[in-house]
């Protein structure tokens, strides 16, 4: 069993920083792609960034040149640095790891937190 557990969301004031983590322990033979979405009330989930085992990296456009993705493969951790955030980012964010087990499994974080005060 593959497991993600996330940390980093909290309250910020519009123009602040945070940094979100997110690590996968249990069984697996890799870890492919690694990507965040986010969830805000009433929103349909969205991919926000994604990187891929070779470090390509895509972002929303309502996040580039804010946030960026990054991952440490040793640790099996994907980070998400947010800068110049906006209230409009308030949302719940997910990891998602594209893991390979015998076969390839999507699996989700639990979510965390992120709430940008004006």
């Amino acid at each position: 069993q593959v497991q993600l557990v996330e940390s980093g969301g909290g309250l910020v004031q519009a123009g602040g920083s945070l940094r979100l983590s997110c690590a996968a322990s249990g069984s697996f033979r890799s870890i492919n792609a690694m990507a965040w979405y986010r969830q805000a009330p009433g929103k349909q989930r969205e991919l926000v960034a994604r990187i891929t085992s070779g470090d390509t990296t895509t972002y929303a456009d309502s996040v580039k040149g804010r946030f960026t993705i990054s991952r440490d493969n040793a640790k099996n951790t994907v980070y998400l640095q947010m800068n110049s955030l906006k209230p409009e980012d308030t949302a719940v964010y997910l990891c998602n790891f594209l893991v390979l087990v015998i076969l390839q499994h999507n699996y989700w974080g639990q979510g965390t937190q992120v709430t940008v005060s004006s």
